[in-house]
């Protein structure tokens, strides 16, 4: 029963702090997978949101619902998933009146303007994690060889990043599994 409440609470929290969606809740969502609960190394966290990125539809719910069944089976996923959503729902149902009141205000305006610069930090941050722990996983050169052409792929190419994902995915599975 105590699997059920911290995947409840792993995902929970992250949903009410990752003001942005599910890109701002990533690294929220990592801090809690793999440095509070030790569910999963930086590595592994990386494979699935890389799957997770791969895949159609929101990326939150699809990590909450992989983790909480790799912790707790089908009633983990189902718990995963609920608590990604369950601060949404809240919110929509409890302050939709309010915030529908408000939304013109300056100050929120305003707040919504500090936010995003601490999301930027938080994703660069993870992003950094990702590189070091790539970095010590597969070496120099395969990482300078995947986050380059992964680079020219969707910066001057212009393919779509998810096409990008499924070939990195492919390159791993062929010559770093």
């Amino acid at each position: 029963m105590i699997v059920y409440w911290q995947i409840f609470v792993a995902f929970f929290i992250p949903g009410i702090l990752g003001y942005g969606g599910g890109p701002a809740s990533i690294p929220l969502v990592e801090n809690e997978v793999v440095h509070r609960y030790n569910w999963m190394s930086v590595q592994e966290f990386s494979e699935v949101l890389a799957l997770g990125n791969a895949l159609p539809g929101p990326i939150a719910t699809k990590m909450a619902g992989y983790i909480g069944y790799e912790q707790g089976g089908i009633l983990g996923a189902a718990v995963g998933v609920f608590a990604t959503v369950a601060p949404s729902l809240i919110i929509m149902i409890v302050l939709l009146g309010l915030l529908y009141k408000f939304k013109d205000s300056p100050k929120v305006k305003r707040m919504t303007l500090y936010v995003r610069p601490v999301i930027a930090i938080l994703l660069g941050i993870m992003a950094w994690r990702f590189f070091q722990e790539s970095y010590i996983d597969i070496g120099i050169w395969q990482l300078i060889l995947i986050a380059g052409s992964s680079f020219l792929l969707i910066e001057r190419m212009k393919v779509h990043p998810a096409i990008v994902i499924g070939i990195a995915l492919g390159y791993g599975a062929l010559f770093l599994g």
